[in-house]
């Protein structure tokens, strides 16, 4: 992809950030997922690192290598004409040399934006990691973006939420979203919150553009939007509906032979038209 479409696309992602309207990602994990995303008029395709994962035989939490990661990133991107951000996990790497890299292999890849974690999925509990190396892994990966020259958007995201750890972990988290701010990155994420009262409180607490994770327990998204969230993302949650869906079909032609699943689903020719 060329260097003025991934600039024209990266500015429209930071755009809509920005905006007064909240930005909602429905993640996919596949080209049909993304013509599907786009079709129905959404402005941005983000991608699952979930998703994408358990397509490939993974579980979550980067256990595929960066390269089959990517491979699914340039096939997204190349099938829209829409402004791609990636789940890049924690930037296959702790060192802030791996996170730039990465930075570097996806806009090679042709997205424009990355979700680049704090926390170490290979440990248990997803420990952060080190406050001073955390900042220092933004800081090199806006710099490789600069170098590049594409003004790529970097979600920071910070874990200190994860499994519910409780309130002791807010300050830390705000602390840790202003500095990667500070250092360039366009937004913040800030997932596993599920209550209004602490979204807010953040929302007001962090200097810039705040990213939640939906799901049924978390408010609407109506709700986000009064709470002037800016980006909202699913994460997994596509994938989980789709393969809740094949188990239930496999039970009912296990248990009845019939296929009622079947009845409303897109059909052939729709879906190769939409591939076309």
């Amino acid at each position: 992809m060329d260097k003025a479409t991934l600039i024209a696309r990266a500015e429209k992602l930071q755009a809509l950030i920005d905006a007064d309207e909240t930005l909602v990602l429905p993640n996919v994990w596949d080209v049909a997922g993304a013509r599907i995303v786009a079709e129905q008029g959404y402005p941005v395709i983000a991608t699952s690192s979930a998703g994408i994962a358990w397509s490939l035989g993974c579980p979550d939490g980067e256990v595929i290598s960066r390269d089959d990661m990517l491979f699914m990133i340039k096939k997204i991107a190349a099938s829209v004409d829409l402004p791609v951000t990636a789940d890049m996990e924690a930037g296959y790497g702790e060192a802030p040399e791996s996170v730039a890299d990465t930075v570097i292999a996806t806009l090679d890849a042709g997205a424009v934006g990355a979700n680049i974690e704090d926390s170490s999925s290979q440990l248990a509990g997803h420990p952060l990691l080190d406050y001073d190396l955390s900042v220092a892994r933004i800081r090199a990966a806006k710099k490789a973006a600069d170098d590049y020259g594409v003004p790529f958007v970097i979600n920071a995201r910070t874990d200190g939420f994860f499994g519910g750890r409780g309130d002791d972990v807010f300050d830390d988290a705000v602390r840790r979203c202003n500095a990667y701010l500070e250092e360039g990155a366009g937004c913040v994420f800030v997932p596993f919150v599920r209550d209004r009262e602490t979204m807010e409180k953040l929302v007001a607490a962090i200097d810039g553009p705040v990213n939640f994770l939906a799901n049924p327990a978390a408010p609407d998204l109506s709700q986000m939007q009064e709470m002037g969230v800016a980006r909202v993302s699913i994460g997994g949650l596509f994938s989980l509906l789709i393969y809740t869906q094949v188990r239930e079909a496999c039970e009912e032609m296990k248990a009845s032979g019939t296929l009622n699943w079947g009845k409303d689903n897109i059909i052939h020719p729709e879906m190769n038209k939409l591939m076309g």
